[in-house]
């Protein structure tokens, strides 16, 4: 009888996971000192330092979510009621909560088709007078198109607010060699969510280089509470503080993060490669045309198929997990975004309906076990 392979890791398990004597040891450093809030310790503020130095910028505010950090950013900007964001319809819902929440409209531009990011045409076709900012998301690690995201918010004045959550230290294929995607909007968001490149549990960190968006994003994040002067609030805000243990942890992750990520590109470029040189029939790497994978940041690995379906059916079958379409539905047809009609953007929509697939991806995976993805792909195809 066959032996049966073993299950591929995932961000649940241990093995999916890179935990150490270091995060053990900022756990205790923490509890030792007594001081868990992160109004009051050390661990915070030098979480933000380190991140501003990771990404070359001069602020960083620590908050409790990827979610929390998009709402610092969206309220920085000045977005409330009867303004409008543009965005994505192929994302997680936390790009969105935050400028319903502020009870602004978000605004769905369709999505390029090889890669599933925001086409620049449909962002610059769904500017309006009300329009306040854009949010681009760098989806599953791969580039947005920065440059012209950036020529057309700096043309009508709004605000570029870069969705890093899936996209940590990945490069920009617009930029000079090495730029990393989350330097060129006004604010970069980002998550420690459990399944996001290096986790905390939870987590968020906005950065940017103007000050004045810094100290908004600050006030927002403490109840609008500038404590260097007493108990004022000087504006409206919430409680996105980020804890002192999830901030020791953070610290210690994101020490480990480059090695981390380069071990994500070995196997996933390994995978990459298979597909890319046409190995599987049927079968293509969902990444910009004419762009090289390099510089991906392989969240997960993107695939386009014929019917994601059926090929996420034949995967599973061979214990490859799969995910046809990544979301069950665009953003605009859930129920809490009602008003929106069925082919708003149809890119988008014939991405999650068919072309899509998406195999979930960690640090855990080795060469070897991709080249077992690309076996079974390979089965699959001709299934």
């Amino acid at each position: 009888m066959p032996q049966r392979e073993m299950p591929l890791p995932t961000a649940l398990d241990p093995c999916g996971r890179t935990f150490g004597p270091e995060e053990r040891e900022a756990v205790l450093r923490v509890l030792d000192s007594g001081v868990l809030c992160g109004a009051f310790g050390r661990e915070t503020r030098s979480l933000e330092a380190e991140m501003a130095a990771l990404y070359g910028r001069a602020e960083a505010v620590s908050c409790s979510s990827g979610t929390a950090a998009l709402h610092l950013a969206v309220a920085a900007a000045g977005v409330g009621p009867g303004d409008e964001v543009v965005t994505t319809p192929l994302s997680d819902f936390g790009t969105v909560a935050p400028v319903v929440a502020q009870g602004a409209r978000p605004v769905f531009a369709d999505v390029r088709a090889d890669d599933g990011n925001l086409d620049p045409d449909a962002v610059e076709a769904a500017v309006t007078p009300r329009t306040k900012a854009v949010i681009a998301v760098h989806l599953f690690g791969g580039a947005a198109d920065t440059v012209r995201l950036r020529e057309i918010c700096d043309r009508h004045g709004l605000l570029l607010i870069e969705d890093c959550a899936q996209a940590w230290l990945g490069e920009d294929p617009a930029g000079p060699p090495g730029r990393l995607l989350g330097t060129a909007g006004d604010i970069a968001c980002f998550s420690l969510q459990q399944y996001k490149h290096i986790t905390a549990g939870d987590g968020g960190l906005a950065v940017t280089d103007d000050a004045d968006l810094a100290r908004r994003m600050r006030l927002f994040m403490d109840k609008g509470w500038d404590r260097s002067e007493g108990r004022i609030h000087r504006t409206m805000g919430l409680n996105y503080r980020m804890t002192e243990l999830v901030a020791a942890v953070a610290r210690a992750q994101l020490a480990r993060l480059p090695g981390l990520l380069t071990r994500r590109r070995t196997s996933a470029g390994r995978l990459a490669g298979a597909v890319a040189e046409g190995a599987v029939p049927g079968v293509r790497l969902a990444t910009a045309s004419g762009t090289p994978y390099e510089g991906h940041a392989w969240w997960v690995v993107p695939l386009l198929v014929d019917d994601n379906a059926r090929a996420a059916k034949a995967l599973d079958a061979l214990g490859v997990p799969a995910l046809p379409g990544y979301l069950e539905r665009p953003l605009y047809a859930n129920p809490a975004l009602a008003g929106h009609p069925p082919g708003l953007c149809p890119r988008a929509e014939r991405l999650i309906d068919r072309t899509l697939l998406v195999l979930p991806w960690n640090e855990g995976y080795t060469t070897a076990d991709a080249d077992r993805v690309a076996g079974a792909l390979r089965k699959a195809a001709t299934a």
